[in-house]
């Protein structure tokens, strides 16, 4: 069974860095098609963040401006989101999801979220 696990989200103040960590469970993280971080912010919708392919390029949403940056340790099956230079308005609930492409079937796969909380 596939299971993405988030942590590292908190409190911190505007100008602050943070580290977010999706582990991999039940897979490796080089068998998803995509790992991508998504964000929820109050009243809005869930909105994508950042993606990593199995090669190791990344995307990230042009709104970030630069301040965020998506790694992974394919040892530790783990993948990362650097954030730096928060701003309250990256106050969200972070998500990670995993997508696979097996054959014509696809699955997607989702972490229950971590909840940072930037502060002005």
């Amino acid at each position: 069974q596939v299971q993405l696990i988030e942590s590292g989200g908190g409190l911190v103040q505007a100008g602050d860095s943070l580290r977010l960590s999706c582990v991999v469970h039940g897979n490796t993280v080089v068998s998803f098609s995509s790992l991508t971080w998504y964000r929820q912010r109050p009243g809005n919708q869930r909105e994508w963040v950042a993606g990593i392919l199995p090669d190791g390029r990344t995307d990230y949403a042009d709104s970030l401006e630069g301040r965020f940056t998506m790694s992974r340790d394919n040892a530790k099956n783990t993948v990362y989101l650097d954030m730096s230079r928060l701003k309250p308005e990256d106050t969200a609930v972070y998500y990670c999801s995993g997508h696979i492409i097996n054959g014509y079937r696809e699955y997607d796969y989702w972490g229950q979220g971590t909840q940072v909380a930037v502060s002005s």
